[in-house]
């Protein structure tokens, strides 16, 4: 990222890398890119020191809100400091599930009003309407793109680059993002799972393929789920 640009946190990051520039979708799968959206809110809080994950579970351990005001909102869906509850915070995958489409757009709506996105509206048969986000001006995700290829080079030296190819993996991204070909595909996935933001994610992502995923606040809980490749 230039150093004139303005400050992006991992979900709008990891939203630019996932975009193509010329379609305006994402090049994985959307649901995946919003359960991807969905775990960088988490490693943002903890980056900041807002939360923490024991057990699996989520723990918020500063409910001060960050001076992101969508982090702020984001950190207040979270439980707050727990005082001997048997088993504080909510499981970090289930949080993923619930709020992946929810955050995605937040983070959408938020880029497009800021300019970093342009967005067009389509119809569908001339009924469904749906929406395409475009680099704006000026374009940030160059910057985003070429950072990444320069935490790849140098093998990740920072915790923020290593967790934001680890998200990436865990939707699919690393073939398209890496420039090492498959040596550079199977480090993001060997970091992927010690980064228990990347594993919800992941959890998510597997059981969206078997048709087991979450339905919303009502989606089911329980089960451990498998890596996966």
């Amino acid at each position: 990222m230039t150093h004139d640009a303005p400050a992006l946190t991992l979900p709008e990051e990891l939203i630019l890398l996932a975009l193509d520039p010329d379609r305006g979708k994402p090049t994985c799968n959307a649901r995946d890119l919003a359960y991807g959206t969905a775990g960088a809110v988490l490693a943002e809080l903890e980056i900041q020191g807002r939360i923490r994950e024991e057990g699996g579970r989520v723990q918020v351990v500063n409910p001060l809100d960050p001076a992101d005001p969508l982090l702020a909102a984001m950190l207040r869906t979270l439980d707050p400091p727990a005082k001997g509850r048997r088993r504080p915070g909510i499981r970090a995958r289930r949080w993923v599930g619930d709020y992946d489409r929810y955050v995605q757009e937040k983070y959408l709506d938020s880029l497009v009003e800021r300019s970093v996105l342009s967005r067009r509206t389509h119809r569908f048969l001339g009924v469904i309407s749906y929406h395409r986000h475009f680099p704006g001006v000026p374009d940030l995700s160059r910057g985003v793109l070429d950072r990444f290829a320069a935490a790849e080079a140098a093998g990740y030296p920072d915790h923020r680059d290593r967790v934001l190819a680890s998200l990436a993996s865990a939707i699919g991204l690393a073939g398209d993002l890496t420039r090492l070909g498959r040596t550079g595909r199977t480090v993001m996935k060997v970091m992927r799972r010690s980064e228990w933001t990347a594993v919800a994610v992941r959890y998510n992502v597997k059981q969206n393929e078997t048709g087991n995923g979450w339905s919303g606040y009502s989606g089911g809980g329980g089960g451990s789920g498998g890596d996966g490749d």
